[in-house]
């Protein structure tokens, strides 16, 4: 698994975070993103939440 996350992300991680199939990085960089104001920024960009939240 960990090779065929490697082949398709270029990360060997686990976990390994996807929004719309894309991969956004591991859980590290997913809490980064959270953290920032960014992650909450992604998922409104894709239409996975609503501006309200």
């Amino acid at each position: 698994l960990k090779d065929a996350l490697k082949e398709l992300t270029g990360r060997g991680t686990v976990p390994n975070v996807f929004v719309k199939g894309q991969s956004i990085g591991g859980g590290m960089e997913t809490a980064e993103l959270y953290q920032s104001g960014k992650l909450k920024q992604l998922l409104q960009d894709h239409g996975l939440l609503d501006e309200n939240q």
